[in-house]
């Protein structure tokens, strides 16, 4: 409890914290909070129209359409977190714990995943598929994590693999999977927290990008990325429809920051 409360006081940790659980926490309440639906007209196109934020190039309620559009960015992007963290700790932890050809195997591939830039392999997959859906976004911002989260989980499992609790989990013979899971494993969680932040940012960037660029898994429907893209021909009359899924996504990219700028720092000072 007293290491919970001294993380906390942390300011970083604390106010990153508090400005991820905000955008959260109105991704997911959103659509019981917006005035109107996510397809009702309400206007003419960029207009005031009454609204809050104004209209969009349909003649659509923004502050609905912000509201709505939150909860499917948000859960890819946790998504495609979970999943390039669970592969590429999976790589980096074996290929630190076993050594040999096979670390020098999986490193080598890895060198290469990470000359390709993300958003690269992202688009060439995407624009094969006739139609992405959810998760083959998922899948594809997912894997392209995986090299990144792999360098650092095996910088840090090299830590502790020649540790004396390693060899002697090992000399009572304990399987390896065991080992892996009950012995290194809690070792590496504050370190990968950090690590799992930064990627969180990046995925969300990277759909926001995917949206913006025309890859929508679900046509018509409100997404932050895709609204930048609608509504960035009337920037000059209504900006809202631009400025506000940008302001919302830049806030959330700030508070995940933070969070893993703080964590990074209590990890290294070994707090």
């Amino acid at each position: 409890m007293s290491r919970l409360v001294g993380v906390l006081r942390d300011p970083r940790i604390a106010i990153g914290g508090a400005i991820t659980l905000v955008v959260l926490a109105l991704a997911l309440a959103g659509p019981w909070l917006a005035p109107y639906g996510q397809y009702d007209i309400v206007g003419k196109p960029f207009t005031d129209a009454g609204a809050f934020l104004g209209t969009d190039h349909l003649g659509q309620d923004v502050l609905s359409r912000l509201l709505w559009g939150g909860r499917s960015i948000l859960t890819l992007a946790l998504l495609a977190t979970v999943l390039g963290v669970a592969l590429g700790v999976l790589v980096g932890v074996l290929a630190a714990y076993l050594g040999g050809w096979l670390d020098e195997a999986l490193m080598r591939l890895n060198d290469v995943m990470l000359a390709i830039p993300q958003i690269l392999i992202t688009l060439l997959v995407l624009s094969a598929v006739e139609q992405p859906t959810g998760w083959v976004v998922v899948s594809v911002v997912g894997i392209s994590h995986a090299p990144r989260v792999a360098r650092v989980a095996r910088g840090v499992a090299l830590t502790y693999v020649d540790d004396d609790f390693i060899a002697a989990a090992e000399a009572i013979g304990e399987h390896r999977w065991r080992i892996l899971t009950t012995e290194l494993g809690p070792n590496l969680v504050v370190p990968l927290l950090a690590e799992a932040g930064l990627r969180l940012t990046y995925s969300i960037g990277m759909i926001a990008s995917i949206g913006f660029l025309g890859f929508s898994t679900d046509p018509g429907s409100a997404d932050w990325g895709k609204m930048t893209d609608e509504n960035r021909l009337g920037l000059l009359v209504q900006p809202w429809g631009v400025l506000a899924p940008v302001l919302v996504i830049g806030l959330f990219t700030i508070g995940t920051n933070l969070l893993a700028d703080g964590l990074g720092q209590r990890s290294a000072k070994g707090a």
